[in-house]
């Protein structure tokens, strides 16, 4: 019998309650191993591939990536943005996922807070880079491309001052649903990747224009970056808050389902896209 197996009782047992509530969280616990271990493989790529690239490059290098208009002579200030919007998905990622474990925030208090108020601080000035970069050099997939990026850094700065609302009235319920919300929308930059690796593993990129990286299923992912992992979050909030057992088990069943997807991406973004390129 499988650990999840084991967590589900026989239908009315007095201890359903209970176990629902267990299943749901080891259900949240799985994808968010999962994900750790995935955005933790991205920000070694990242780290691995763009700073040798500056380093010995400087701008010029972007130039010879597959970042879109990575390098524009003259454009100092774009040049230094999608510089500083990279390097800064370093520290941002990987400190996203340090802050969502628990035994760092209860052994770790002050280490909390001030990487809590710096994540929050780099992502708001990656979103502004962002911006700026969307609308003064383009961004592939078209308007939908500028459209989607541009709601995820409004969606940031928006969380983001709430989350840190919150904690400074010591709500910390309130503060922790918001800065999940965060965290799903800083981590859509990640969630494109996966989920459009997934969609080539999976369908060989039906509804994708590979000359011109449009389509459907482009437009798709550029809002379902950040609204599906929203949606599934919210879902987890409140089956977490119901006693409805049913609620706690098909939630939480949903969630083993996205973990598995998640690795699946995953898995062939690093053997296919992130690796390759170190």
């Amino acid at each position: 019998m499988s650990t999840i197996d084991s967590l589900m009782p026989a239908p009315g047992g007095k201890n359903s309650l209970p176990a629902a509530k267990k299943f749901l969280s080891v259900s949240a616990q799985i994808w968010f191993a999962i994900a750790f271990v995935g955005q933790w493989i991205f920000v070694y790529y990242v780290a691995a591939f763009y700073i040798p690239i500056l380093r010995h490059k400087g701008f010029e290098g972007l130039a010879d990536t597959h970042l879109p208009h990575g390098y524009v002579s003259g454009d100092l200030v774009g040049n230094l943005a999608i510089s500083a919007h990279v390097l800064l998905a370093i520290i941002v990622i990987g400190g996203g996922t340090l802050q969502l474990i628990p035994w760092v925030r209860n052994n770790f208090p002050t280490f909390h807070r001030y990487l809590g108020r710096t994540y929050v601080a780099l992502a708001m000035i990656m979103s502004v880079a962002g911006l700026y970069l969307v609308w003064t050099r383009g961004v592939i997939g078209g308007m939908m491309g500028h459209l989607g990026i541009s709601l995820d850094a409004v969606l940031i700065i928006t969380f983001g001052t709430i989350a840190v609302r919150y904690a400074m009235q010591k709500n910390f319920r309130l503060h922790r649903r918001w800065a999940l919300r965060l965290f799903m929308v800083v981590s859509a930059v990640w969630f494109f990747r996966i989920g459009l690796m997934a969609w080539f593993g999976l369908t060989g990129g039906i509804g994708i224009d590979q000359e011109t990286f449009e389509g459907p299923f482009i437009s798709f992912i550029y809002f379902g970056q950040m609204i599906v992992p929203l949606l599934f979050l919210e879902m987890y909030l409140r089956a977490g808050d119901s006693s409805n057992v049913k609620v706690k088990y098909t939630v939480g069943t949903l969630i083993i389902l996205a973990a598995g997807l998640t690795a699946f991406g995953i898995g062939i973004a690093t053997v296919g896209m992130w690796f390759p390129r170190m």
